[in-house]
């Protein structure tokens, strides 16, 4: 519209993105749990292969929805205090590590049940080193934003390697998500995956949405016209602690 600014324009699709974003979330974890549910027996903790089919559903619904829906805050709540959203954000990637490491568990018990040998595939390697890293974002995270003990100057020095690693991640949750897919396919349907059968078409559309999911959080993260707006007392005071942490005067208004 002539005399509105590009970035207003802009920022009246994010609520569009943000919608479309979490359909395919909750669409992947609905059809990871009736690909398993229905497909490959449901669910058990017993040690049994219903007992596995508990990994695959909390990677999804950990390491790729909750964790790009902690991703996503700061671009969905605006204009909450930064506090708030910095404390949201901490506690969906706690809920995802939570539900991650229920899911690596189940992975490892059945695999101890079976006589399986323990990470021997490349699903198994790229799955827990993300797992690793993510735990180790969530860490530094927490001591320097949320819990800051690190210097101001610190703090700037990291945020931008905190957003790269985040986006980085979830682009690494998803891709061990296809890996383990096409995994589980070629163990249980190998004969019959190249008929087109309704269980490999069913977990083909669960990678494409995965991947589709990921795109568009990857989009409203880094399109510059949904970046959180400066908040002018959260800057005031900000740089007043950063003065008085420094030792140093702070300027006059």
């Amino acid at each position: 519209m002539e005399g509105m600014p590009l970035s207003m324009g802009g920022l009246r699709t994010l609520p569009w993105y943000v919608v479309c974003s979490q359909v395919l979330g909750v669409a992947c974890v609905v059809i990871t749990g009736v690909w398993l549910g229905h497909y490959r027996g449901g669910y058990a903790w017993d040690g049994s292969a219903q007992e596995f089919n508990v990994h695959p559903l909390c990677m999804v619904l950990g390491l790729v929805f909750l964790y790009g829906d902690a991703v996503l805050v700061y671009r969905v709540f605006r204009n909450e205090t930064k506090r708030s959203v910095k404390i949201l954000h901490a506690l969906l990637h706690m809920m995802a590590l939570i539900i991650g490491i229920v899911g690596l568990v189940a992975a490892f018990d059945f695999h101890s049940s079976a006589k399986i040998p323990h990470m021997y595939s490349l699903h198994s390697w790229c799955g827990m080193l993300t797992f690793v890293l993510f735990f180790l974002q969530w860490l530094l995270g927490l001591g320097f934003f949320l819990f800051p003990w690190a210097s101001a100057q610190l703090r700037s020095w990291y945020l931008p390697l905190h957003v790269f690693f985040g986006l980085l991640l979830l682009a690494m949750s998803v891709g061990s998500c296809l890996l383990g897919i096409t995994e589980k396919l070629l163990f249980n349907i190998m004969s019959t995956y190249s008929k087109f059968v309704a269980e490999g078409v069913l977990a083909n559309i669960l990678g494409l949405l995965l991947v589709c999911f990921g795109v568009v959080v990857g989009y409203v993260v880094t399109k510059e016209d949904f970046r959180r707006p400066p908040n002018p007392e959260e800057e005031a005071l900000s740089v007043h602690f950063k003065t008085l942490s420094e030792g140093e005067i702070p300027s006059s208004p």
